[in-house]
């Protein structure tokens, strides 16, 4: 039996419900957020998974007096409700919208003339707009200035410090000065002479900084201020070696303690325009803001900026893929041999396996997220990860799926595959061939230059959707150099705002992965990362391609040759030729045995 006073998340649940009555709080939200509104979230802003013990990655909690709620979206149903079975706290499927239906639920546990609350340091200002207007219309009253969960963490992890490093000169193919300027150009187009800046993808972009603050993310916690002619980074200044303090001195930027960023926002002149991301800054950082200095809401300039690889990045992106390939070969190989001679191999053992290999790479740094190996029934949880506690053997008949990603200083990869284990289904094949039928279908697309990234999503779902298939997720996701695994501004998924910030330009790099899930059987994703260049110009405009950026088999096993048309064989067999001719010289023994027998062209 449970001790009463044990540290379980009902107990802290409980410890927070008192907090709440004490300040009068009849229903509190708790974002999966930090002050710079990061996907991977340091130990000390993790509160959501503190509370609830749901570790998935995203999630909204709601916590009342009397019920709980987790809302996930389709992504994290079955896993947020095997770690909340028997907690008390509800799990909510989110609409294929990704509505935030948690607003309305929140309300209605406060009831009219009640109060609700939610951390302002930790949530979007886009985000607070919604949340005004839901309690206006509902008679509450919203507190964003309490961080209730600080209250009852007694033993909450600290803010992180590590060292942070500057990139080799040239590494970025521009520097630091320039990319200031670039920025500041930005600003005046935008009639904003002060820009504020949280996001620790683009601050590290910026400075050409990097940290190791956040896990699978070269990144460190700062704020950054930047004025008409100088900048403030706020970051505690020990972190910072005396040579890159000097260099940033020099370009005008100031180091500051972290914490002093809400006296220097206080201190920005009355009448002055800054320009703030609603999606990158947080409501607090906003309040602290003099009345008469105006806020220009509007995306970071340097979002599309670091998007637009340069061609140095681009060339060490294509270096990095070759050697990230080289590793991959020599793990599947390895796992190959492991299952053929049936030894005992896990979901766990994958990740070691993997982590080992791209260990032995030149540039590599670590991994770039949590790897997600999921056998059969695991595999159709598109975020699932095994654990100690919950994990399956490898073994038998069925689909294996691998996606996994390493951090290499020359740039971040992400990479799904396919491994058939045992024999396969004609069902299984068949899935896997139309999943791999719509990654070909896009990643072999030409589209006009500047159309809307969420508009190509169709093309890679129209080979499922002739069938009446389809998936929860979005078909691809813009990608870092050396930098977040997941950035923006483009995207791939219909159910995105194709708005003009998600135009799709040379130079970026994009994953292109297709799914699809059947609950408790199976799960398929292929994926590689696409590189967007030019096509010509035949007299209608500016057209783009993709150029393939990875370089891995696709297991054959999986496929079902009769459902491919001449063209995607072709596309196939040109693919696994390229692969091999780049992987080869990288490769000796077994694993380039194993890549040349299973990069041969396709038998139809």
């Amino acid at each position: 039996m449970t001790e009463p006073h044990a540290d379980t998340p009902a107990a802290r649940i409980a410890r927070l419900r008192a907090a709440m009555r004490r300040h009068g709080i009849d229903a509190l939200l708790v974002p999966t957020s930090d002050p710079h509104l990061s996907e991977y979230l340091p130990a000390r802003w993790q509160a959501r998974a503190w509370l609830s013990g749901f570790d998935g990655s995203a999630g909204t909690l709601v916590v009342g007096l009397e019920r709980a709620a987790l809302f996930v979206d389709s992504r994290y149903t079955a896993l947020a409700q095997r770690q909340l079975d028997g907690s008390g706290i509800a799990v909510i499927e989110l609409p294929a919208s990704r509505a935030p239906v948690w607003i309305d639920w929140m309300c209605g546990l406060a009831g009219p003339g009640g109060r609700i609350a939610v951390d302002g340091g930790v949530l979007a200002l886009r985000d607070l707009d919604a949340l005004q207007s839901a309690a206006a219309l509902h008679r509450l009253q919203l507190d964003t200035g309490l961080d209730l969960v600080d209250a009852v963490w007694d033993a909450r992890p600290p803010r992180p410090s590590t060292p942070l490093r500057a990139l080799p000169d040239g590494a970025q193919g521009h520097d630091r000065r320039q990319r200031l300027a670039w920025v500041r150009e930005r600003m005046q187009a935008r009639r904003s002479d002060w820009h504020l800046l949280s996001s620790l993808d683009d601050i590290a972009w910026l400075l050409g900084l990097r940290g190791a603050d956040v896990d699978y993310t070269p990144v460190f916690l700062a704020h950054l201020l930047i004025g008409p002619e100088q900048a403030w980074l706020f970051v505690d200044a020990s972190r910072l070696p005396a040579d890159v303090a000097a260099a940033l001195r020099a370009d005008g930027i100031v180091a500051q303690p972290y914490d002093a960023v809400a006296d220097a926002l206080r201190a920005v002149p009355v009448g002055a325009r800054l320009l703030a991301d609603p999606a990158r800054t947080t409501a607090g950082l906003r309040r602290v803001l003099g009345a008469d200095v105006a806020v220009v809401e509007a995306l970071n300039p340097s979002q599309l900026l670091k998007a637009v690889k340069s061609p140095a990045e681009i060339a060490a992106l294509r270096t990095t893929m070759e050697h990230d390939g080289a590793a991959l070969c020599r793990a599947l190989c390895r796992l190959d041999r492991a299952l053929a001679a049936a030894a005992p191999i896990t979901e766990l053992d994958i990740d070691t396996l993997l982590a080992a290999e791209r260990a032995r790479q030149p540039g590599f740094v670590g991994p770039s997220f949590a790897t997600i190996a999921g056998f059969n029934g695991n595999g159709a949880m598109p975020h699932y990860r095994a654990t100690d506690e919950h994990h399956a053997a490898i073994a038998g008949d069925g689909l294996l799926l691998i996606d996994s990603g390493g951090q290499y200083g020359g740039g971040t990869t992400d990479i799904t595959r396919m491994v058939a284990v045992g024999a396969l289904s004609p069902e299984q094949r068949a899935d896997a061939t139309r999943v791999l039928k719509g990654m070909i279908a896009l990643s072999g697309a030409r589209f006009p230059d500047g159309i809307r990234a969420p508009m190509l999503d169709a093309i890679a779902r129209a080979p499922l959707w002739k069938h009446g298939l389809d998936y929860g997720h979005g078909t691809g996701h813009g990608v870092g150099w050396f930098l977040n695994v997941h950035e923006g501004p483009q995207g791939f998924s219909f159910r995105a705002d194709a708005h003009a910030d998600t135009a799709m330009r040379a130079g970026m790099v994009t994953s292109v992965e297709p799914g699809l899930y059947r609950a408790g059987q199976w799960g398929v994703r292929w994926e590689n990362l696409v590189l967007a260049v030019p096509a010509g110009d035949a007299g209608f405009g500016q057209f783009l391609r993709f150029e393939t950026l990875t370089l891995c088999p696709l297991d054959l096993r999986c496929i079902e040759p009769a459902l491919l048309d001449a063209d995607e064989a072709a596309w196939l067999d040109a693919y696994h030729a390229q692969v091999r001719t780049r992987l080869l010289p990288l490769l000796d023994g077994d694993a380039a045995r194993w890549l040349q027998r299973v990069t041969a062209p396709l038998q139809r």
